[in-house]
């Protein structure tokens, strides 16, 4: 019963989870770009906004780019000059650090969506359910942190990066690697997933204009001229109505 479970979330659901990333965001954009925005609450309330901001979107970026790296690099391209424990060290000194600093940063994101009443009332069911997912997965993250430390030789950290690499390469074995993984690895895991299936239906989907801005370094300028008018006495003047009237 147990493999079958681990064979339906972590076998299959990931493909679900990542089509509907795909196919989703695609459709949106493609249907409703109006609703493509973050609806920002600054002009509500600014206070606490650009503390809270700042902190979860820095400390969310890293991550986000350390786990793409960290999980899909394969271990022969650094195995030379890194080994798995160090490379777990690292992950978990630089990845604790950013996750507390986006844990801090969302929660006082939270706080003030939840204790300003208008704020609240121009909320959208879900843009308060993504606030309490990320928030849930930061906490599930620095929660795996103590785990990590019992695994110093950097092997279970191996495993689940190799669970990643034949996902996303669509090989086989990828759920036998997850044996003995503890449930917090694993919830972790499934709620990353289930954020990726969401991800198209809330206001997330703006992350893509901010990877879309890079598309800017590359664009040609664009070449704007000033039309001056002559306004001199007798050049250029409109003609005048001499009727009377």
């Amino acid at each position: 019963m147990n493999a079958w479970i681990d064979t339906l979330l972590f076998g299959i659901y990931p493909y679900v989870c990542l089509t509907v990333f795909f196919v989703g965001s695609w459709i949106r954009f493609d249907r409703d770009q109006y609703t493509w925005k973050s609806d920002s609450s600054q002009l509500l309330r600014a206070g606490s906004l650009r503390w809270g901001s700042n902190l979860f979107h820095v400390g969310v970026l890293f991550l986000f780019f350390g786990h793409t790296v960290g999980m899909l690099t394969p271990h022969f391209v650094y195995e030379h000059f890194m080994s798995a424990g160090a490379k777990q060290m690292m992950a978990m000194v630089s990845g604790g650090a950013a996750g507390l600093m986006g844990f801090v940063g969302l929660s006082i994101l939270l706080h003030r969506r939840l204790s300003d009443d208008r704020i609240r009332a121009t909320s959208k069911t879900s843009d308060i359910l993504i606030l309490v997912l990320l928030w849930l997965q930061l906490a599930l993250g620095l929660a795996t942190i103590p785990l990590s430390a019992q695994h110093l030789d950097g092997s279970m950290m191996m495993r689940l990066a190799e669970w990643g690499q034949r996902i996303v390469t669509f090989r086989s074995g990828a759920v036998e690697l997850l044996t003995g993984a503890g449930w917090i690895f694993k919830t972790h895991m499934f709620l990353g997933m289930s954020i990726f299936l969401i991800f198209p239906f809330t206001r997330l989907v703006h992350v893509w204009s901010g990877f879309g801005t890079l598309a800017y370094v590359l664009r040609p300028y664009q070449v704007v001229r000033a039309r001056r008018l002559n306004l001199r006495p007798g050049h250029n003047m409109p003609p005048q109505n001499h009727s009377g009237h």
